[in-house]
């Protein structure tokens, strides 16, 4: 199986940390993020990944090179030149999914215990062009659902900013996990160019295709995308033995 890690973010919350150092090679609990990540995927199965890069692009290529890329297939999607949003870096990547089976994303700060064998498995039963790992948590912005689990639009807490894709008596919003199954076939709808968010792809995509949610209230999850962030996810795995 394949996967994408988002990893070409600059890390600007995390600053003084990424100063010398991107933002998925700071260690929690002594381990490089992208490295808790890789092994991850890997104990699900994930054989070959494309990991996009942009700040201190070539301390994480050194990093996966003195890895031995972790015994699999670990190819480099470059954005060094320019950072291309989540939309923009998963379509620059499109080449390395050239068969028709689902594909993971997911982002490098993303540190959780989800069961991404079940996530799969949902994504595959219900035939989804896309499907949402999401979770109930404060946010600022919230993916929209439908009560048949079919993402209906997304807001903004904070702006006020609200997107309605589909019709539905009842709604639920839920904030994002970072994390993707994504089918293939999700390239020949994208037409977009250059630097983009996939979040506006995702809510015109919902209004004729199936995005689902994959809800994960149980277990951990961690954006580590701060200092506290990370202080506090660094004191919960070592309290629980996990790291």
């Amino acid at each position: 199986m394949k996967a994408m890690i988002f990893a070409a973010g600059k890390g600007t919350r995390l600053k003084p940390l990424t100063d010398n150092t991107p933002k998925a090679l700071v260690p929690v609990n002594g381990t490089p993020m992208i490295e808790l990540v890789i092994k991850n995927l890997i104990s699900i199965g994930v054989n070959e990944i494309i990991i996009n890069v942009h700040h201190l692009a070539n301390q994480i290529i050194g990093f996966l090179k003195t890895k031995n890329n972790f015994g699999i297939r670990i190819e480099i999607s470059d954005e060094t030149n320019e950072l291309l949003d989540t939309g923009g870096g998963l379509k620059k990547a499109s080449w390395f999914f050239n068969s028709n089976e689902p594909f993971i994303v997911h982002n490098v700060d993303i540190i959780s215990n989800i069961d991404l064998k079940g996530m799969i498995d949902f994504h595959n039963k219900n035939k989804a062009l896309a499907t949402l790992a999401v979770r109930k948590r404060a946010s600022s912005r919230y993916f929209i659902f439908n009560d048949k689990q079919e993402l209906s639009g997304w807001k903004n807490t904070k702006t006020s900013e609200k997107i309605i894709s589909r019709s539905s008596e009842k709604y639920t919003s839920l904030a994002f996990s970072g994390i993707h199954i994504i089918s293939p076939a999700i390239f020949n709808n994208i037409k977009q160019e250059g630097k983009f968010s996939i979040v506006h792809n995702y809510l015109e995509l919902s209004k004729n295709n199936l995005i689902l949610t994959y809800q994960h209230d149980k277990g951990y999850w961690f954006d580590i995308g701060s200092s506290e962030k990370l202080d506090v996810a660094e004191k919960y795995l070592k309290l629980k033995g996990l790291s």
